[in-house]
């Protein structure tokens, strides 16, 4: 079985939290399965369960190197020159990035409001960029636009591979064909 799930913002990416936050099992009525991968809290967007360990292992081991597509906010307007850099591969504290694919994007008409809403600031704009990484680093994409001068204000992964959001709404779900 493998469920996408649109997961909103503010939800833990497991099935039980002892202080009472919004889980998956909020969304989730599915037994038996779990995710492929991860989302932070404060990250929204597709995410893939399943009960078949060899399919969960294909989706997420960067030896299989599935393409994950986001949608960043960032805070300023970004330069043509964070995006090759974003291009080549930036520094982290844990080592270089691989080249990831990164372009200018405009915010999609199909966006659902965030709740909370993104701070605004008026002296401030911000502006979009579509990532696609072929690693899984932990917050790798916050990590990123905040190395070239760009911190992410709202992440929305898009795709995983072949599968992708295709109008789900925040806590919706859909059975895909593995």
């Amino acid at each position: 079985m493998l469920i996408a799930l649109n997961k909103p913002y503010g939800v833990l990416c497991q099935f039980t939290d002892a202080d009472g936050r919004a889980t998956l099992a909020d969304y989730i009525v599915q037994k038996g399965v779990y995710a492929a991968g991860r989302l932070d809290q404060d990250s929204e967007g597709l995410l893939l369960l399943t009960d078949d360990g060899t399919l969960a292992h294909r989706l997420t081991d960067p030896r299989h190197k599935q393409p994950k597509t986001y949608l960043a906010q960032v805070d300023g307007a970004i330069t043509d020159e964070a995006i090759a850099a974003l291009r080549r591969g930036v520094m982290l504290k844990d080592g270089p990035t691989l080249p990831a694919g990164a372009e200018h994007a405009t915010e999609p008409d199909w966006l659902w409001p965030r709740d909370p809403p993104v701070r605004f600031r008026k002296a401030i704009p911000t502006s979009w960029l579509r990532i696609t990484l072929h690693e899984g680093r932990n917050r790798q994409v916050r990590r990123m636009t905040a190395a070239v001068g760009f911190p992410t204000l709202r992440l929305i992964r898009e795709r995983i591979g072949r599968y992708a959001l295709d109008g789900l709404a925040p806590g919706e779900t859909r059975l895909l064909l593995p």
